[in-house]
């Protein structure tokens, strides 16, 4: 809402222009790059998973598509925020698949 310039009233106060903000550094994100994916995909594949990795992969073999909120819970608690623990949850179903399609060739 724009100020009135009017001491009184919803829209009081003084008329200001409102100066736009350079984006701060912490909130730049880019895709990685090639190298960085590979190095990643080098780790996984020589350490494997960790146990509360594990866990979960468990979790989704075990359960049907109620053990999702489950899983969720337990992903939040040990990673500590909503984003890391969803983008977890589709990893780990993504190693469920892979390992399923794997099994099966």
């Amino acid at each position: 809402m724009a100020t009135s310039g009017i001491a009184q009233g919803i829209n009081k106060g003084h008329v200001v222009e409102k100066r736009a903000k350079p984006q701060r550094y912490c909130r730049k994100s880019a895709p990685a790059g090639k190298r960085t994916l590979m190095a990643r995909s080098i780790a996984r594949e020589v350490c494997g998973l960790a146990p509360y990795e594990r866990r979960i992969l468990d979790m989704i073999k075990t359960g049907g598509s109620a053990a999702d909120k489950r899983i969720y819970k337990f992903a939040k608690k040990r990673l500590g925020s909503h984003k890391r623990a969803l983008k977890k949850r589709d990893d780990i179903k993504e190693v469920n698949t892979k390992q399923r399609t794997r099994a099966a060739a």
